[in-house]
């Protein structure tokens, strides 16, 4: 599977990454924040329990689910 990536900042430095399948629509639930884009037509191996370059965990069910994939807050309020 291909995926857009996008990104948007937020505090101390870090960013969220929002996946949609290749040339997908970023889902209307999603769009109220400003994200841009960070990488288009990436390929993910469907067998992977997460995108670790983007610390999105249970990629392909959240897609499955919501359409998109988005960063974890767990990650987001990790230190280091």
């Amino acid at each position: 599977m291909r995926l857009d990536i996008y990104r948007r900042a937020e505090t101390d430095g870090k960013y969220s990454y929002l996946a949609v399948p290749e040339g997908k629509m970023i889902p209307q639930e999603a769009i109220n924040s400003e994200w841009e884009t960070a990488d288009r037509s990436i390929e993910f191996d469907e067998n992977s329990p997460e995108l670790p370059e983007f610390a999105i965990d249970n990629p392909l069910q959240q897609i499955h689910t919501k359409g998109y994939a988005i960063t974890s807050v767990k990650h987001l309020s990790q230190t280091g």
